[in-house]
């Protein structure tokens, strides 16, 4: 699975433990992430993520096109209600999942669910829409 991580500014930290939490499960897949977000969690994981932009500089529009692009399975996008800029990003994002029927987390709790669903291969079915996900 393709898997985008994305973070508003209050919650870089948040997503960072999540991923140092799950990384067994993340490591099975290909991850992508705006710059900063992806910066902080390979660091802190030692997980191979392919960096977009930073989000306020068309990063959040690079992961837009590949989830229009049917190229992303599942996005983690850990938003902070109080950041107006990064609310309007979160919104575009969110409908784009929406539009695309692409799983969305804009939380660590949303985001756990999600996590353990991949675990036991609830989000199979996405290899049947994108099937370029299926490995040989």
């Amino acid at each position: 699975m393709n898997i985008a991580l994305l973070s508003n500014d209050g919650k870089k930290e948040l997503m960072v433990q999540f991923c140092i939490a799950y990384c067994g499960i993340l490591a099975g897949h290909e991850l992508c992430a705006t710059k900063t977000t992806g910066k902080l969690i390979s660091d802190a994981t030692g997980l191979p993520i392919t960096l977009c932009l930073p989000a306020n500089q068309g990063g959040s529009q690079q992961i837009g096109a590949r989830i229009a692009y049917n190229e992303i399975d599942l996005v983690l996008y850990f938003c902070d209600p109080d950041d107006e800029d990064g609310q309007k990003r979160v919104n575009e994002i969110a409908r784009l999942c929406d539009r695309h029927t692409i799983a969305f987390a804009s939380n660590a709790a949303s985001a756990e669910v999600l996590i353990q669903g991949l675990r036991r291969g609830d989000l199979d079915w996405r290899n049947i829409v994108n099937p370029r996900n299926k490995k040989a």
